[in-house]
């Protein structure tokens, strides 16, 4: 067993929504099954893979948790394989372990949005703290996209005159300003702009902000055309 003895904090189930699992890959199967066997000593879901094919195989990308990826493995490297993940639009909470590191390969990795880039042997704490952190990293950026395509939802249905206004008013816009930029009395633009905060379910306007900044550009750009 190549992780070397160290104290560690038992995980809380309930930390994690979803029950999220960590994906181990690497060829070197000990390796991989003490790996596993650690995580599930601490109530963390952990499943092994020889390979990045056989993970792919195993359709288990959407699942919620991280992964920990080996860099140098038969057929697609963890490195290429984080690559194709990025080009999917597959936004995955990644931990490097290997044995054969340098320190180009850890700025590419850590550049394409890896948490954490570990050498082999490693500690069991400075494992299951990379862990932690990665699932709670994954976790934000699941709240943050359903956040997103609620909002693209809720905005989907707002008129084109309504999402004129609601532009405006993100971009700090008085209605007087925008009754003249629109060419519509005030009073309409203060209607829209009341239609607006219920459609969007926002009461106060910085809430109406940080939805528009949730929503992509292109998805705003393709509904005011």
């Amino acid at each position: 067993m190549n992780i070397s003895t160290g104290t560690f904090v038992t995980a809380k189930e309930d930390r994690f929504e979803q029950n999220p699992i960590v994906l181990v890959v690497d060829d070197d199967e000990p390796l991989r099954l003490s790996i596993c066997e650690l995580l599930e000593s601490v109530g963390i879901e952990a499943s092994g893979f020889a390979s990045t094919q056989a993970l792919m195989d195993a359709d288990v990308l959407d699942r919620p948790g991280c992964m920990i990826l080996d860099v140098r493995m038969p057929g697609l490297s963890g490195l290429d394989f984080q690559s194709r993940l990025a080009a999917s639009g597959i936004s995955a909470s990644i931990i490097f372990l290997t044995g054969y590191g340098d320190i180009p390969m850890t700025v590419q990795a850590m550049k394409a949005g890896a948490v954490e880039f570990l050498t082999k042997p490693v500690r069991e704490q400075t494992l299951l703290d990379a862990v932690s952190k990665a699932i709670e990293i994954d976790k934000e950026k699941r709240a943050e996209q359903l956040a997103s395509n609620t909002n693209i939802a809720l905005y989907a249905t707002l008129t084109p005159r309504e999402r004129q206004v609601m532009d405006a008013v993100v971009r700090g816009s008085l209605s007087k300003q925008i009754a003249f930029d629109l060419n519509i009395s005030e009073i309409t633009v203060k209607l829209h702009r009341s239609s607006v905060m219920r459609k969007m379910k926002t009461p106060f306007v910085t809430h109406l902000v940080r939805a528009w900044q949730s929503i992509p550009a292109d998805i705003r750009d393709d509904y005011s055309d």
